[in-house]
């Protein structure tokens, strides 16, 4: 059993959209397809991962340092100890082979990419859909049959009025999602503005949630929380920069209401400092790693295990990504949910074909591996690397 190559390309999500801080209209992921030698039902088994939206593809960095470390590796250093499968956590000992600690920047997506194929071929080399192996191997055997799911909306787009934004939740709400997400930073009077219009055709504040992708100042943060508040909104995301913990934990005083951050911290250390300083309350808030860009899967169960050792539940936990990859590991290990992305950044962005969205919940696919062959635009380009 060994790999026998590991391919990377750089794929455009361009869009015209933007949030309060960036556009995405040169936005790119990498997508890697690891081949194996190993054949099951007659065919070749290939790992497939990508970066999740938000970060660009660190091509560079995973053609000159992290599969060549991969490709080099003896083959009985990433086997598990029987010998039968591929283990993930030798793989990530060797990817990080030669990496200073700290200063996790991009190096986290790179890894994460590839770690998100390792468990893809894994799960299809034990023949089991992944949600089913992590509730095996890590969890009580019984993974969730459905996940909480919100669609994440809302952009700042060119031409796009209040009526637009309507619409467009509406139609998540057609979809069978019961809370939504929009975007939020670009003035108070007009944001207010645009809550009351989403507030006119979502159910109540609790279907609704806002995202400020780390723009505001604590002044600005303050101001916001107390315009918010009588709203009761699901939660008011990403305030300030992700790293001013002291940001956080001051806010924390003045906005009674749940709060979510941690999409851009990517390291177990980082998630850690959060927990210890940012004064996020276990019994309300919520936390958004995701695994795709702070070194994988691996790392992420270390951060559950952080965050068991502190007193949160990993039903606190609702991953950023909208991809699904976090979608099993909420059902495999018991978390609180996953993003979804209706129609933006595909075909990267949403779940099986034929699993509908209903009551705010999906299920999974009963596929060997992460399930990406169930996505039919996604598998096409999948392959199309690999190939």
């Amino acid at each position: 059993m060994k790999i026998i190559d590991i391919k990377e390309k750089a794929v455009p999500i361009k869009s015209s959209i933007s949030n309060a801080y960036i556009d995405f209209s040169k936005m790119n992921v990498s997508v890697v397809a690891i081949v194996t030698d190993v054949f099951k039902d007659g065919k070749r088994v290939v790992g497939y991962g990508f970066n999740s939206n938000g970060r660009y593809a660190p091509s560079g960095m995973l053609h000159e340092r992290f599969i060549p470390r991969l490709l080099e590796a003896e083959t009985n250093d990433i086997l598990d100890d029987e010998k039968l499968n591929f283990d993930p956590h030798k793989i990530w000992d060797i990817l990080m082979t030669g990496e200073k600690p700290g200063g996790h920047g991009e190096r986290s997506v790179a890894v994460g990419t590839l770690d998100m194929a390792v468990w893809d071929a894994v799960a299809k080399i034990e023949e089991k859909p992944l949600y089913q192996l992590l509730a095996e191997r890590y969890g009580n055997g019984k993974p969730d049959n459905k996940v909480f799911v919100y669609a994440a909306g809302g952009y700042y787009q060119p031409g796009k009025d209040d009526k637009m934004l309507q619409e467009e939740m509406k139609g998540y709400l057609d979809l069978g999602y019961s809370v939504v997400k929009m975007k939020i930073g670009n003035g108070l009077e007009e944001d207010l503005r645009r809550i009351e219009a989403v507030l006119e055709v979502v159910p109540s504040g609790q279907s609704l949630a806002v995202d400020v992708n780390g723009r505001f100042d604590l002044k600005t943060a303050i101001r916001y929380a107390e315009k918010l508040e009588p709203y009761n909104l699901f939660w008011y995301e990403e305030v300030g920069d992700p790293l001013d913990y002291e940001l956080q934990a001051e806010l924390s005083k003045h906005y009674k209401n749940p709060m979510a951050t941690g999409e851009n911290l990517f390291s177990m250390q980082d998630a850690r400092n959060l927990i210890r300083y940012g004064g996020m309350r276990p019994d309300r808030d919520y936390l958004q790693f995701d695994c795709a860009l702070s070194y994988g899967l691996v790392e992420y169960m270390r951060i559950l295990d952080m965050l068991k050792e502190h007193g949160w539940s990993p039903r606190r936990c609702i991953p950023h990504g909208g991809h699904q990859m976090s979608l099993n590991i909420a059902a495999g290990l018991g978390l609180g949910g996953n993003e979804s992305y209706p129609g933006v950044f595909e075909p990267f962005g949403g779940f099986a074909d034929n699993i509908p969205v209903e009551n705010g919940y999906v299920g999974l696919p009963d596929v060997p591996g992460i399930g990406f062959e169930t996505k039919a635009p996604l598998i096409k380009l999948l392959r199309s690397v690999a190939e």
